[in-house]
């Protein structure tokens, strides 16, 4: 995989995504969960990227995307946390609205993998 900046996030906060990505996780794979976030919030029905495609797999589902975002958002600095939050955020408030909370599933799971 290869860096890739996160679209509508300003240099700075791309920058930290970087240096977070280079010390602690993969190239790339912030703006990969938020691609395929945003797939799964909006129901797109897609071909996955080259990129995207090993982490999509059926067995995983879009849910390890939400999953790794909140972990990111918990390590970047304030700055860069706030500009990618606001981002997540909206896409939250869009699953939210499509979607209805699963009284059946595992209430130790996070939200968003009780929304059907």
């Amino acid at each position: 995989m290869r860096y890739r900046d996160v679209p509508r996030m300003s240099g700075a906060a791309n920058a930290a995504v970087r240096v977070l990505e280079r010390e602690r996780l993969t190239p790339g794979i912030v703006s990969v969960a938020l691609s395929v976030w945003s797939a799964r919030v909006h129901g797109a029905e897609r071909r996955w990227r080259r990129e995207e495609a090993e982490f999509a797999c059926p067995c995983c589902g879009e849910g390890w995307a939400r999953d790794k975002l909140q972990e990111v958002l918990f390590m970047l600095p304030a700055s860069a946390a706030a500009e990618l939050r606001a981002q997540v955020e909206s896409l939250d408030e869009v699953l939210l609205r499509r979607t209805h909370h699963e009284p059946m599933t595992d209430p130790e799971l996070a939200w968003w993998h009780r929304r059907c």
